[in-house]
């Protein structure tokens, strides 16, 4: 008997955005490994192959976006709403999900005046193929994320017609109020906020505020497309992607048992061995998976048992296991480490060489203190075992050789960065499919695609919208006006690094890592550069600095995925964490007062 249509078409759906994320991505991967090869062997390249892997990141990009519209997973950062219960809570639902809607769908009208204009200019991408026909994701997945929005406001009609009708309101009271166009823009501001504490996606707050602003301007809102379209098709932005696509890679085999085996089998014979066994192969994942959360949800529940086996008390191996998520932000590959390089205009070899000294220490003054934390516990029981730390090399060679992969592609000269990911991403799926086994070909490795487009996507949809505000920003002068304030206000080069540290941890606290580069980075480069700070150095100021924004409590990522990964309350893991936030706030002084941490490693520009 066959399955009704109401139900065979989303399945049907479902399975085509999963196929067609999972193969943009493979394509993106097998494009950049294909170019290596060719100018290896006969010194010629494929015709158009950057432009081709641009374009595919558009494509997974949206997809990705719409599948994590389709999940729920749009990324948020209020916990409020899971606060709320009953009737409370359903109106809020109904809320976030309205106004997410009308942003979405006022982003989708944006979107395709931009293709339209883009499909009269006739500008091709290869062998024939429009260039409107790729960019024509833009307003499908806006499309596909204000529906499911909507289909998101509750189980039945009745809510998601009430979300609808009030998405349709908040569009034409924007339109049509007989009301100065300040004062629309101001309170639709104020209702963005509302939905952001009410649950609504980080990119309804940026693309919301972008669309405001320009519509009281009377800017036009396709120019809004235009720059999320350049930013997504940026040459450098495809190694995010295929970097994450790596640490998936692994995070989804028996890689992170092979790993927390070696650490544990080198260092947890020691006092405070434990500690390090969490610090090391928490910032390992982190680096690769571009996402601490995930580095929580996959070491957890190795980690928690390790630590508690050795004496530390349930706080202490909370706040520990929560704060090493963190820790990989600092460490080359990681996603926030190219997002700077790309913002910044700086060179991305440089960002990973400047960032290796500081995340180090980062990771030292982290495991010195579970060390401490470990001293009023129980002794270790166990002793160096040789003959297991061999054992457990051996077992782990292969996942221990990733980082090396990517270092000399990289600055080995015969590949760029995102060659250099693409070639990080085939060397974890040879090791993990063919070698190891951990992963099916058919069974496993299109559901960790489809996982890291989803991820991919959520992330790449808050830049796109965010550089659309990041460039109002500039059009209204506002780093022009920062650099002449600090000239006045600040006397020295220490006094705006005091200044910005402050100010960087506030941002921390109310902006996700990524829409904060975006946003930010633009503003303080000009600054920094007046005063005559290095923009690598700066870069890890400010990434070190939203590092903590993870475990700000109440409102930090890495909070709320503890809090899911171990049952544990929300205020509980907050107080877990923040002696470890206080240790992670000394090592952004020390990196932010001691530039010999960036510079020792660097050469050249």
């Amino acid at each position: 008997m066959n399955k009704p249509a109401d139900r065979f078409l989303p399945a049907a759906l479902r399975a085509s955005e999963n196929a067609l994320l999972a193969v943009a991505l493979a394509a993106m991967a097998l494009v950049p490994l294909l170019e290596v090869v060719l100018r290896a062997t006969l010194r010629s390249g494929v015709p158009g192959s950057a432009s081709l892997t641009q374009h595919l990141t558009l494509i997974v990009g949206m997809v990705g976006a719409a599948v994590a519209a389709r999940e729920g997973r749009l990324l948020s950062i209020s916990g409020l709403h899971a606060l709320l219960k009953g009737r409370t809570g359903r109106n809020a639902r109904v809320v976030s999900t309205a106004v997410a809607a009308a942003v979405a769908g006022a982003l989708c009208y944006a979107a395709v005046q931009f293709v339209q204009s883009e499909r009269e200019a006739g500008k091709l991408l290869i062998h024939g193929l429009p260039v409107w026909v790729v960019q024509a994701f833009l307003p499908a997945g806006f499309g596909l994320i204000a529906w499911r929005s909507l289909w998101r406001a509750g189980d039945g009609a009745a809510p998601r017609v009430a979300a609808a009708a009030l998405s349709v309101g908040c569009i034409l009271a924007v339109l049509f109020l007989p009301l100065p166009r300040d004062t629309v823009v101001t309170a639709g501001l104020v209702a963005l906020v509302v939905a952001i504490l009410l649950g609504a996606p980080v990119f309804v707050a940026l693309g919301g505020a972008a669309l405001l602003l320009f519509w009281g301007e009377e800017l036009p809102v396709a120019s809004l497309s235009l720059d999320h379209y350049r930013l997504v098709v940026n040459p450098s932005l495809p190694a995010i992607p295929l970097f994450t696509l790596a640490g998936y890679l692994l995070a989804e085999s028996a890689a992170p048992k092979r790993l927390v085996r070696v650490f544990d089998a080198l260092l947890g014979g020691f006092r405070g061995g434990a500690a390090a066994v969490t610090v090391f192969a928490g910032a390992f994942f982190t680096a690769f998976t571009g996402a601490s959360g995930i580095t929580i949800l996959a070491l957890g529940g190795l980690l928690m048992p390790l630590l508690r086996g050795v004496g530390h008390s349930e706080r202490s191996a909370l706040g520990l296991v929560t704060s090493s998520g963190s820790l990989g932000v600092l460490l080359p590959p990681s996603l926030p480490l190219i997002l700077y390089a790309v913002v910044a205009k700086v060179p991305m070899h440089q960002m990973f060489l400047g960032a290796v000294l500081p995340g180090m220490t980062m990771a030292l003054l982290l495991l010195l203190w579970g060390r401490h934390t470990a001293g009023h516990g129980r002794p270790a029981a166990k002793r160096f075992d040789p003959g297991e730390a061999w054992a457990a090399v051996k077992a782990a060679k292969w996942e221990l050789g990733l980082p090396l992969v990517a270092f000399v592609a990289l600055f080995g000269g015969f590949a760029t960065p995102v060659e250099a990911a693409a070639l990080t991403a085939l060397y974890a799926f040879v090791i993990e499919v063919a070698v190891h086994r951990d992963l099916g070909l058919v069974r496993d490795v299109p559901r960790v695609m489809t996982e890291c487009g989803l991820l991919v996507g959520g992330v790449l949809l808050i830049l796109g919208v965010a550089l659309g505000f990041t460039n109002y920003l500039v059009d209204a002068q506002i780093p022009d006006r920062t650099i002449e304030w600090a000239s006045t206000t600040l006397h020295s080069r220490w006094a705006l690094l005091a200044g910005l540290n402050v100010f960087l941890l506030l941002v921390g606290c109310v902006m996700d890592i990524f829409s904060a580069i975006v946003v930010v980075v633009p503003i303080v480069v000009p600054v920094a550069r007046a005063f005559g700070v290095d923009p690598v150095h700066l870069g890890i100021i400010f990434l070190a600095n939203m590092e903590l924004g993870y475990l700000t409590p109440l409102v930090g990522m890495n909070i709320f995925f503890a809090s899911y990964r171990f049952g544990q309350p929300v205020p509980t893991v907050c107080r877990a964490v923040l002696p470890f936030l206080a240790v992670l706030l000394v090592g952004v002084l020390v990196i932010t007062y001691v530039p010999w941490l960036t510079s020792a490693l660097r050469t050249g520009p």
